[in-house]
């Protein structure tokens, strides 16, 4: 479960963008198999718009590729909603609509009932009780009675319902104006599926409320320490002083966190989610007239009520820039964010998609062209988050070395003056729906995307304004540079908040303090009869396809090379590859090599010139140097081929030095270098393969500060002229015949009589483990993270079916022991994982890696609660059918399309294999118990040394506790980092 993450908002995975319906858009009815629907023509995802008698509506976009289903449920309701007195309301019931109803999650509900009833009790005598010792006498009273309740809850019912019919990334998330409940299932589980739904939101029960509810406190605590959250909510806080955009966090204050009442999350959810409040999406593979006659007789139950909408005044307009500051550990930079129109004024987000465009669109916008490729700032960037009753057009960068972020304002806000003068080519409109017409064309490939964007058109208009949102690209193109200009001009001046992000303490972090809690019972091989009869439900076998590496993948040569090849029969895009055998661990430079293309000219064009030509044709390209790898990549509309790959032949063969913009590239990477050792995530990894491979890492190969300093531009020049020398594998996927396709790549790509041998590659050795050790981080953070990691034996692929099994039993997922026992049973964590990583080349290592992070005072509980579960694994059989039973599915139902297959062939390749593996696992699956897990986990995890990595602050640990785990070892970022 989680907050919506704020992205950028492009077409089939956005916000609602609307725009003026042209002709050919228009909504029509139609009538099949007993149901009216609406649709409007000329859709590409064909979506028909149900509305039931009670209200729900239905929104279903068939798309045969895959046979899977992306689902979502949604409710028109969030934070937003939630009461003044008790924010986080709406997150708090996300989470408890995945712990059951009377059918399931219970043993016996008769005996369970009145102890939930009593907890509801008590929890609303704790929410009015103030005297801090009569509060702690009352949750003791509700630890106990919770602790009594547990006995008869079984955990994670729901989660295994799911993983047992095939689903996947079982997910749901709470924001502003939306709480959506996600599964990917795959197409013969549609009535499993509609059953456990209907019966999900039929009436449910707030049960195991209060371990959820530390992993609720310990979801805020983790957002205390990210400062890109405290960014964003800054943000909103400065745009919206009165509306709950800005007044009401979605996870709650700390106060209300600590002052939760069940009564009145009950009263929410009899409120909110009835079914003229909310959506089914479904995008897949299935027959639209069975699934909507499904859904009619499985949610007619629900009845419909009266909402009232949330329904602010106005905001006041913002006459003066709002200033405000963050402080944190994290990397400075500034946020400039603009109040707009919402996404219901169509017009405004017309043309407010367009500018933004026209400010950034990766590369010909204005920040593109002046900002980023003249190396201004280290990095500068457009957002627009589209929201219902107002949307936010945000600026935002990243100071470069000797830069302060006055200055970085001062660059931003200098391009919205260019803006507003009409400083800018009008015809970049045409190429930007080009692009658009590209991303649109990519994101119809995807469930998700399709899902998404059906979603959110509900969520904002209820699906009314799905005609101007299919227009959008089209009516892009009708845009003008003189409304452009208005816009600007009206909306974009001092009327913005500024949020600058600056390195330090901040001193008014207020954590949600750890309440007493008992572990309560999990009951992991209990079963409902609810669970029982889904599993037992028919369903039409979907038969795996394996890849066939001779057959689906077509060879030839293109003078001295190799050439793969797989054709697309859907659409006009194209994707080329060159594959080059080497990498960073051949040469450390490539990648600094790859970077620098980006800034130069050639003889026939100016770096600017070169982004405009590709963006005006509608296709891309990049160079990308990986540890073993190099590729260069080529893809866009297959009517500009031979436009796009002379054009980069051109670039790559003569780009010429330019010391001005390697300079301006050092300094940035020097910034950007700095900036990571204030990142905890990025220290955390450094850790990790500290501990894997040891003092010298692949992490820590790096340019050291000298050799940074003295690469020329010459030598960087003359390393982009050599690749194509070098010996690589042609990747061709796209919609002409092979012959077509290799005709046109001999006659465009420059080949060398012989290939030159490349530089020896550095190689890692996995260390072995052989005693317990610590490696400590300090970092300045609320919460702690560990990681275990301990190598293990040589890859052997007759593991790979036992080994996918242990981790889905043991730790993958949130029907996992680990999962389970650490956050369900005894609420140490939000977050938790152990797996048995298998490495991507024969004769490597695989590597136990497990993880927790807690707040630093359940550190050492943490820890243990771990180290139990990886020296001795707890038995649940039903929990093992239900882990056998989603992998079938996952196998059963996963198609490998595209150049997926190529790239398939090439990690089997690399692992020493010839045939698809996934054929073994299958055939594996039904021959495993559990004493082989068991056996497998003795063997492998069980007793053994590991390395302890954890990053947290040493003012809120005992650096004795961890003396206790192995020798303690302080890492200094110089030896994380390699500089």
């Amino acid at each position: 479960m989680s907050l919506k993450r704020v992205v950028l908002v492009f077409l089939f995975a956005c916000s609602l963008h609307t725009a003026e319906a042209q002709g050919k858009y228009q909504w029509k009815e139609a009538t099949s198999g007993g149901y009216p629907y609406k649709y409007v023509s000329d859709d590409p995802m064909k979506a028909r718009f149900y509305t039931l008698k009670n209200g729900l509506t239905v929104i279903l976009s068939v798309n045969k590729k895959d046979p899977r289903i992306q689902t979502l449920i949604g409710t028109r309701a969030g934070s937003d909603n939630d009461p003044k007195d008790h924010t986080g309301l709406a997150h708090y019931l996300e989470h408890l609509l995945f712990k059951g109803t009377e059918k399931y999650g219970s043993l016996d509900w008769a005996k369970e009932k009145p102890l939930i009833d009593q907890i509801s009790n008590l929890y609303d005598k704790y929410n009015k009780t103030v005297d801090p010792a009569a509060r702690k006498a009352v949750y003791h009273e509700i630890d106990s009675v919770s602790g009594i309740a547990a006995k008869y809850a079984i955990a994670n019912e729901y989660d295994k319902m799911m993983s047992g019919m095939g689903a996947q990334g079982t997910n749901a998330h709470t924001w502003v104006e939306e709480t959506i409940y996600e599964e990917d299932i795959p197409s013969n589980a549609i009535d499993k599926y509609l059953t456990v739904q209907a019966e999900r939101f039929r009436d449910p029960v707030f049960r195991l409320f209060h371990t959820e509810l530390e992993a609720v406190y310990e979801e805020k605590n983790r957002g205390l320490d990210n400062d890109g959250r405290k960014v964003y909510e800054t943000m909103l806080a400065a745009l919206f002083p009165t509306h709950n955009y800005g007044q009401q966090s979605t996870i709650g204050t700390v106060e209300h966190l600590k002052n939760p009442n069940l009564k009145v999350i009950r009263e929410f959810y009899n409120e909110f989610y009835v079914p003229n409040n909310m959506a089914i999406v479904m995008a897949g593979d299935f027959d639209p007239d069975y699934v909507i006659k499904s859904i009619d007789q499985k949610f007619s139950y629900m009845k419909a009520k009266p909402v009232k909408e949330y329904k602010p005044a106005p905001e006041a307009p913002i006459k003066s820039p709002v200033v405000k500051e963050v402080l944190g550990p994290d990397a400075e930079s500034v946020d400039i964010a603009f109040r707009m129109p919402g996404a219901l004024d169509t017009k405004s987000n017309l043309v407010l998609g367009v500018l933004s465009a026209i400010l950034q669109n990766g590369k010909a916008g204005l920040m593109d062209l002046n900002i980023n490729k003249q190396q201004k700032v280290l990095n500068a960037s457009v957002s627009v988050l589209n929201l219902k009753d107002y949307s936010i057009f945000s600026l935002s960068g990243k100071a470069k070395q000797g830069q302060t972020l006055e200055e970085v304002k001062a660059i931003l806000l200098g391009q919205l003056e260019i803006l507003k003068k009409g400083d800018f080519d009008e015809t970049l409109v045409k190429a930007i729906v080009n692009n658009s017409k590209l991303s649109e064309l990519q994101g119809l490939e995807s469930n998700n995307n399709r899902a998404t964007a059906l979603m959110d058109g509900f969520i904002k208009s209820r699906g009314k304004n799905w005609s101007y949102d299919v227009a959008y690209v089209d009516d892009m193109g009708t845009v003008t540079k003189k409304q452009i200009v208005d816009y600007a001009n009206k909306f974009l001046n001092d009327n913005y908040a500024i949020i600058y992000k600056r390195k330090g303490e901040d001193k008014n972090i207020e954590k949600v303090e750890k309440p007493a809690i008992t572990p309560v019972e999990v009951n992991r091989e209990a079963q409902s009869s609810f669970l029982q009869q889904i599993a037992a439900m028919p369903a039409t076998p979907v038969k795996p396809q394996w890849l066939d590496y001779e057959k689906d993948i077509q060879k030839t040569t293109v003078g001295n090379t190799d050439m793969m090849y797989v054709q697309n029969k859907d659409n006009g895009l194209f994707r080329l590859y060159y594959r080059f055998d080497m990498g960073t661990w051949n040469d450390k430079k490539l990648a600094l090599a790859a970077q620098y293309l980006q800034y130069l000219s050639t003889d026939k064009y100016t770096s600017e010139q070169i982004s405009k030509e590709f963006y005006n044709i509608a296709c891309n390209f990049s160079v990308a140097a990986t540890s073993e790898n190099t590729t260069v990549t080529i893809s866009g509309l297959q009517e500009n081929f031979d436009k796009a790959v002379t054009l980069f032949e051109h670039v790559i063969a003569n780009c010429k030095p330019n010391e001005e913009a390697l300079t301006a590239l050092k300094g940035r990477m020097q910034k950007a270098r700095s900036d990571s050792k204030l990142n905890k995530g990025a220290i955390m990894k450094g850790v990790v393969n500290y501990a894997m491979y040891g003092a010298k890492n692949p992490f820590n190969n790096q340019l050291s500060e000298a050799e940074l300093n003295s690469v020329s531009a010459a030598e960087l020049t003359n390393i982009l002229h050599e690749l194509p020398t070098y010996k690589h594998t042609i990747i061709y996927w796209g919609p002409q015949p092979l012959a077509t396709a290799a005709a046109d790549v001999k006659k465009l790509h420059t080949l060398p009589a012989s290939f030159k041998t490349a530089p020896d590659a550095i190689k890692f050795v996995k260390d072995n483990q052989d005693k317990n050790q610590v490696l400590f981080a300090d970092y300045d953070m609320v919460q702690t993270e560990v990681n275990w990691l301990r190598n293990a034996g040589e890859y052997d692929p007759a593991k790979t079916g036992i080994v996918t099994l242990f981790n889905s039993y043991f730790g993958g997922g949130m029907g996992s022991v680990v999962f389970q026992t650490i956050r369900e049973s005894k609420a140490l964590a939000y977050s938790t994982y152990a797996f048995y990583a298998p490495p991507d080349k024969k004769n490597e290592r695989y590597s136990v890696l497990a993880y927790v992070g807690s707040q630093a005072d359940k550190m050492n509980d943490a820890i243990a609660g771990m180290n139990e579960l990886l020296n001795d694994i707890p038995r649940a059989d039903k929990l093992l059918e239900t882990a056998k039973e989603g992998m079938k599915q996952d196998i059963e139902t996963e198609r490998i399309t595209n150049d997926g297959i190529i790239f398939s062939y090439l990690a089997a390749q690399k692992l020493g294999l010839s045939t698809d593996i996934r054929k073994q696992v299958y055939e594996s699956i039904d021959k495993m118990n559990f004493d082989e897990v068991k056996k497998f986990h003795d063997q492998n995890l069980a007793k053994k040394l590991y390395t302890y990595c954890i990053v947290a602050s040493e003012k809120k640990i005992s650096l004795d506790d961890l003396k206790k785990l192995g020798d303690v070892k302080k890492l200094t970022l110089e030896q994380i980092f390699g500089y």
